[in-house]
């Protein structure tokens, strides 16, 4: 029997909580990161301040390869055993860097965990798959998704905390120790969600046969597209907010302050977006959002040319809110909607779909953040050029809707 259903079950609380820690680990593996990435180029010989982004980047690259792998896997074995190994892999990668001497080291650990982190990231999107459809699954995700966003509020502080009484390698530690709690209470109060009667033989030609399914299916693309547009745009804030804030504005441990505040706008934006899908609709929403996004970023781009790239902080400030207040409803949408038509393969969908969305937006948000010339232009040129190309792919992938 499929449990899936359009109405959240009892005990629906606990498992949102669940699933937030669990996907935290990617979040905390990045935003504690960000106050400390000019004392780990330091320490470990980087030559250029652009290249501790690397220390990022190579986190998302691991992501990015790994999550192909943990769908199939979890078709075959159950959630819960490949959602074991994916943590064992992030502790390895967590004990490298805290260990590490050199910036390979660091970046194979760093890669490692991204492996590690994708386990427990992708596999839980097939777990509310199996147990939640349409609506109710957006709303889940979105309400999962508004405690993670508290991760990137309060990581940044706990990093610069961490990293003024402890160094930079206390932070990896407690990474570690966050790891294993997540462990711990996923093995002890989540249950398996595929029998082994709805379980898949593990063969290439049947992960080959539903990657061609998912890849022919218009929406399902053209809304993993999306959101890896979306998502390297918030690459390329990330890569480059040290240096916008930091550098430019100087903010000094204010940093954490501004990163919070910024981020709170994403997780109000999911909040009110669990409480508007179910009678709005997940396509209404994202349309008004992505539209509302690149009206404001064209608009703050031809401010920038006036103003040299350099505008005031509180300006940046307000542009920024608006726009990720945006992208907060976009976030808790694109992936099920991505995944809506493909609940009967939801391991491998949402592999591909999390696998294709990663690759895309750590070329762009790379890019983005590799831009960076000592102004904010190359972050808002970003935005409005990947919010642009967005809608062309939105248009594109509802085209058979509005033709039905």
């Amino acid at each position: 029997m499929n449990p899936e259903h359009s109405r959240l079950s009892p005990g629906s609380g606990e498992l949102v909580a669940r699933i937030a820690l669990m996907m935290s680990l990617v979040a905390l593996s990045i935003d504690t990161m960000l106050p400390a990435l000019p004392a780990i180029g330091a320490d470990l010989g980087v030559r250029e301040a652009n290249d501790a982004q690397l220390v990022l980047s190579a986190m998302f690259l691991g992501l990015a390869m790994a999550q192909v792998v943990y769908g199939p896997l979890s078709d075959s074995f159950g959630r819960k055993p490949t959602i074991y190994v994916g943590f064992v892999i992030f502790v390895i990668g967590c004990v490298l860097s805290i260990l590490a001497q050199g910036i390979e080291v660091m970046l194979l650990g760093r890669f490692l965990q991204g492996i590690g982190a994708a386990g427990p990231r992708i596999v839980t999107l097939a777990l509310v798959r199996d147990q939640y459809a349409g609506r109710a699954m957006a709303r889940i995700m979105s309400l999962a998704l508004s405690v993670f966003i508290l991760v990137p509020i309060l990581a940044p502080a706990i990093g610069q905390g961490i990293l003024m009484l402890a160094g930079w390698r206390a932070i990896f530690a407690w990474l570690l120790a966050i790891a294993l709690l997540a462990l711990v209470w996923f093995w002890l109060r989540q249950p398996e969600t595929l029998p082994p009667e709805r379980r898949k033989p593990l063969s290439l030609r049947g992960i080959i046969a539903a990657v061609r399914e998912t890849f022919a299916n218009r929406a399902a693309l053209g809304y993993t597209v999306m959101a890896g547009l979306i998502f390297g745009c918030f690459i390329g804030y990330l890569t480059s907010a040290p240096q916008i804030f930091l550098r430019i504005y100087q903010v000094g441990p204010r940093f954490a302050l501004y990163f919070g505040v910024l981020a709170a706008f994403i997780g109000a934006a999911m909040l009110v977006n669990a409480r508007l899908v179910m009678t709005w609709g997940m396509h209404l929403l994202s349309r008004i959002a992505l539209s509302a996004a690149c009206g404001a970023s064209i608009v703050f781009l031809a401010y920038m040319w006036i103003q040299g790239g350099q505008p005031p902080l509180w300006v940046l400030m307000a542009y920024l809110a608006v726009v990720f207040f945006c992208n907060g409803i976009l976030f808790g949408n694109l992936n099920a909607m991505a995944l809506e038509p493909l609940g009967h393969i939801a391991g491998v969908a949402s592999a591909v779909v999390g696998s294709l969305t990663t690759f895309i937006s750590v070329v762009f948000g790379t890019l983005i953040g590799r831009a960076f010339d000592g102004t904010v232009l190359p972050l808002v040129v970003g935005f409005a050029a990947l919010g642009l190309v967005a809608l062309a792919v939105m248009r594109w992938a509802e085209t058979p809707h509005r033709a039905g």
